[in-house]
């Protein structure tokens, strides 16, 4: 994940969390383009500046980014309407934390539970037609090393501890806890999309404008987004 942050205390808090940071304003094309844009599966746009927000996403949508927009909820219905149709998904900070916009960025397929450490995170992936792991069992199930399965749901049944002989269908879900330098693999394993597009970040940041370029599975603390900040994965 990288940071694009105008203010330098957010941006030295950022660095200290571990985070690559560029210093500029998430609007412009240049900027985003020497984060990474480029190779970004994701970005989210959270800064206060509804303007800055909407610039930054249709930067992504040229680069056929996912786009995650925030809205304050102090804005009309008419406007709502206005940039919803040109985004992926639009976010309100007053109803919704770094995990929901972790979330928003990541789409239906895998769902963030929790982070546990500042590499560590519990995700819940929904079994598609298209993993390659569709139809094994979870005895066959070989995640990487730093990945491991907590629990099995069968289609819409409750979660529970899972046995080896469940087989592995469409529509199932898993929660698996894993390092975020393998969480990649485990979407590609079991919901068989592409690298790259893992965890989302929403930081808490300043009154500056801010976006977030995450190519890889990066995340914070699971803090309230109330910052400028915006996200690109």
């Amino acid at each position: 994940m990288t940071m694009v942050e105008r203010d330098e205390p957010t941006r030295r808090r950022a660095r200290n969390q571990g985070f690559a940071v560029v210093d500029g304003d998430g609007s412009r094309e240049a900027v985003l383009e020497e984060a990474g844009i480029t190779a970004a599966d994701a970005l989210g746009a959270l800064t206060g500046d509804l303007n800055v927000n909407f610039t930054a996403c249709m930067i992504g949508n040229h680069y056929e980014c996912r786009t995650v927009m925030r809205i304050d909820e102090a804005y009309r219905e008419g406007i709502y309407r206005k940039y919803a149709d040109q985004v992926d998904e639009i976010i309100y900070p007053e109803r919704l934390g770094a995990i929901g916009a972790k979330n928003a960025l990541l789409g239906g397929t895998i769902r963030a539970i929790a982070d546990i450490a500042p590499h560590l995170q519990v995700v819940e992936l929904t079994i598609t037609d298209a993993a390659p792991v569709n139809g094994y069992t979870i005895s066959e199930l070989q995640l990487p090393a730093d990945a491991t399965v907590l629990a099995f749901g069968k289609g819409e049944a409750p979660l529970e501890i899972p046995t080896e002989d469940l087989s592995l269908e469409d529509g199932d879900r898993l929660v698996v806890l894993a390092d975020f330098d393998v969480l990649s693999d485990v979407r590609q394993l079991l919901v068989g999309e592409t690298a790259g597009r893992a965890a989302a970040n929403a930081g808490s940041g300043s009154s500056s404008a801010a976006t977030e370029l995450l190519s890889e599975t990066e995340t914070d603390s699971d803090s309230e987004t109330d910052s400028d900040t915006g996200g690109v994965n």
